[in-house]
């Protein structure tokens, strides 16, 4: 039913836009097959004119919802006829600078595992044959730069992506089972998603968990099984600046209290080198590193498996000892 009032939608506004005069409702209502096919030609003595004035009614008031500028028209006879020029409806020129055009790229590469791949495709397509470079144009560079072999990429490949991103669009619930990261099983948690972000290579969702009755962030690549939408309004307002970076970086220990000293295997673990204070070579392939101490920096060390082994401080060293052995149980 849903197709079949989008396309008796698209039908109707193709005849407003495309006539050079204004149409009565008795034209529009004979030249739509959807109105023939529910109410009979628009000469048809038996028929049902009220139940048809109201779709008609109904669906002007969603195509101008939509944006679409209908006029009405008294002719001299006294009937009504509807239009909409060309003129009225026609988009203003579409003008990028460097950086919205570089965003917009840079966005589109979201979608390639997605299911609007072929959407974003296909606009980025139209945005080029309306001659504005892009982020991933070879002419969207100076030409005088020598081209990297690197390319920024948003990874979208957790199955929870999409799902999740459709729930905070359409402000449902959602259900999943999700393992923290000291976890041997992970639990189900209800919440009602409120944004997405991306944050070092990983994707979080911010919502309200309704078990908790408080707001939490969840890592996607933790979430197992089938994220399941729900019927519902949300019960908890949603905030108009959620911190989803702030968050994150709290617990990944980027708000240090303080320094932890770990080892660390050479050529490996550039994210902690990259933030590392001091680095010091231990030969035998592995360095010493210094690099800031806060909440949740044990959570992260684990991520890192055999290659990281941590000195001080001694809570620190313990926090991910008693992790790997929750990892280990399974």
């Amino acid at each position: 039913m849903a197709i079949a009032k989008a396309e008796r939608l698209m039908n109707l506004a193709l005849c407003l836009l495309g006539t050079r005069r204004p149409l009565t409702k008795r034209e529009l209502r004979s030249s739509i097959e959807a109105y023939v096919e529910t109410f009979g030609p628009g000469d048809d003595p038996s028929g049902n004119d009220d139940a048809f004035n109201r779709m008609f009614e109904r669906d002007k008031d969603d195509l101008r919802e939509l944006g679409l500028v209908i006029e009405t028209v008294d002719s001299l006879e006294g009937d009504t006829g509807y239009l909409a020029r060309r003129d009225s409806n026609r988009l203003p020129p579409i003008t990028l600078d460097a950086e919205e055009a570089a965003a917009l790229g840079l966005a589109a590469k979201i979608w390639q595992q997605a299911r609007l791949a072929g959407a974003a495709s296909g606009a980025l397509q139209k945005l080029r044959a309306a001659g504005m470079p892009l982020a991933e144009d070879d002419d969207a560079y100076d030409d005088r730069q020598p081209h990297s072999a690197l390319e920024p990429r948003i990874p979208a490949h957790e199955a929870a992506f999409e799902p999740l991103m459709l729930a905070c669009r359409d402000r449902r619930p959602v259900v999943f089972d999700y393992r923290k990261s000291n976890a041997a099983r992970p639990e189900q948690r209800q919440v009602e998603p409120w944004i997405l972000e991306c944050w070092r290579g990983h994707w979080y969702l911010a919502g309200w968990d309704r078990g908790r009755q408080a707001e939490r962030v969840f890592r996607l690549s933790r979430i197992t099984g089938k994220v399941r939408s729900r019927q519902g309004a949300f019960t908890a307002p949603v905030p108009d600046h959620v911190t989803v970076r702030e968050t994150v970086e709290s617990w990944a220990g980027e708000t240090a209290t303080g320094t932890a000293r770990i080892k660390l295997r050479s050529d490996h673990g550039y994210p902690l080198r990259a933030r590392a204070l001091s680095v010091r070579g231990l030969g035998d392939g592995w360095d010493e590193l210094e690099i800031p101490y806060g909440h949740g920096l044990d959570a992260w060390l684990v991520e890192f498996g055999p290659d990281v082994v941590v000195l001080e401080p001694a809570e620190l060293r313990a926090d991910v000892v008693d992790r790997l052995r929750a990892v280990a149980k399974g």
